[in-house]
């Protein structure tokens, strides 16, 4: 996943154009059936319109005697996303109007956008900012902004049921690593995880443009998203080491929102938790009003919180091979959670004779050490299972992680103690029912 980041640092996406498709095409090349959509300028979804598609090929600010100071060869932020054309001399009090920097972090470039509205600017560290001198500066910006298309990528996974689950993430950020890259890379590690076998559930997963690309794929796909989606997850800033964080859904008790507590306290033993008042990525629009989608995210540092956020201190020093692995871990432990997710009840009255199953020592000694233990945990999962508790619900009861519940609860269905009377999605009225099953 780190090689993959590398690769893909280079590229200036954005919103539309062929920086974002060359980064899509990339990850198509590692996950063959998934479908690169193309939405032409001006298409209408909801209350939003697809912009028009924006191209760079270089910008610059030259001082009189032909020396180039700000150059958009050498970092992509340099130039504010969106930027119309330019070619123009200008003096140093015109050109302050259109330069951005950030005093506090004087090496920093910022990330600056102006999607809705035409306009132009560089971005600059601080320290580039006060060398600048008097001017005069030549002042170019090569960029088209024309009618073109917004591009998204689509990977359906079809299993068992038709049950879903939702793995989103934005492929729109220019040159930063924890805040961008470091969520496609991940998601397409597991999508390809999740293509090496047939799965109980389905699996939807998008790469789209931020807030507009979940925007136009929710005005495709709501209705259907909303028949099947049991649980979802925004994959967004999961490549550092530093922390882990946790940020609800809107209603904050869906079962992506019991998943993903429940993998970190035990994945991670310690972890951030925010509200949904602090959303900033697409779960803004999967948790809006009439949208309703159970999507959560589990991140390492979040969006906001850490120094190097939106600047061009937010390359591949930032993530790394173990912060990656971690994020991948604990969104592979979620799906596993939700594969397994049941319901079960247990099939005897008072404790089941687990002896001559060979489920417990037939000879009793002071320490019966592992053994026991597994024994305890059998009996606690049999003690809980009155068909009321889903996994999830099962695992917080005996005070273990789920993935260990699993086998001890395939164990004790094999011989009969338990049997599960309906799938555990969480969601009360989505039930089998719900989806024709």
């Amino acid at each position: 996943m780190y090689q993959w980041a590398r690769q893909l640092y280079p590229l200036c996406r954005s919103l539309t154009g062929e920086g974002t498709r060359q980064t899509l095409r990339y990850l198509q090349n590692m996950l063959p059936g998934m479908q690169l959509v193309e939405v032409p300028s001006g298409t209408r979804a909801f209350d939003w319109e697809v912009p028009p598609e924006w191209n760079i090929r270089g910008g610059f600010i030259a001082d009189a005697r032909g020396r180039v100071l700000v150059d958009f060869a050498d970092h992509n932020l340099h130039v504010v996303g969106y930027s119309e054309p330019v070619d123009r001399w200008m003096s140093r009090e015109e050109l302050e109007g259109h330069l951005y920097s950030i005093a506090s972090q004087p090496d920093a470039i910022p990330y600056v956008t102006s999607f809705y509205e035409r306009r132009w600017g560089f971005c600059l560290t601080h320290r580039q900012r006060q060398a600048l001198g008097e001017g005069p500066f030549h002042v170019v910006i090569d960029s088209t902004l024309e009618a073109g298309s917004l591009t998204y990528g689509e990977l359906l996974i079809e299993g068992e049921s038709r049950r879903e689950v939702l793995l989103s993430t934005y492929v729109c950020h220019p040159s930063m690593a924890n805040n961008e890259l470091s969520g496609p890379v991940v998601t397409a590690a597991l999508a390809r995880w999740l293509l090496s076998e047939r799965r109980q559930l389905s699996y939807r997963v998008v790469f789209v443009p931020e807030t507009i690309g979940s925007i136009v794929y929710l005005s495709r796909h709501a209705e259907e998203m909303r028949r099947r989606t049991i649980a979802g997850f925004v994959v967004t800033c999961v490549g550092d080491e530093r922390t882990y964080s946790y940020l609800p859904s809107r209603r904050g008790d869906t079962l992506a929102d019991r998943v993903a507590r429940h993998v970190l306290k035990h994945h991670a033993g310690h972890f951030d938790a925010y509200s949904f008042l602090d959303r900033g990525s697409d779960e803004r629009q999967y948790g809006a009003v009439g949208i309703d989608l159970p999507v959560a995210l589990m991140m390492r540092s979040k969006f906001h919180t850490y120094p190097e956020y939106h600047t061009s201190l937010d390359d591949l020093s930032v993530i790394s091979a173990k912060g990656l692995e971690g994020a991948y871990q604990a969104h592979q432990r979620a799906i596993e959670v939700l594969e397994h997710n049941a319901r079960w009840r247990t099939t005897v009255l008072c404790e089941p004779q687990l002896g001559r199953r060979g489920l417990h020592p037939t000879l009793s000694t002071r320490d019966g050490g592992r053994r026991d233990r597994r024994v305890k945990a059998m009996r606690n999962l049999l003690a809980y299972a009155d068909g009321s508790l889903d996994l999830v619900g099962l695992a917080e009861a005996v005070e273990l992680p789920a993935w260990e519940c699993v086998p001890l609860l395939q164990t004790l269905e094999r011989e009969g103690l338990l049997v599960r009377v309906c799938e555990g999605d969480g969601e009360g009225s989505r039930g089998r029912e719900a989806f024709g099953e």
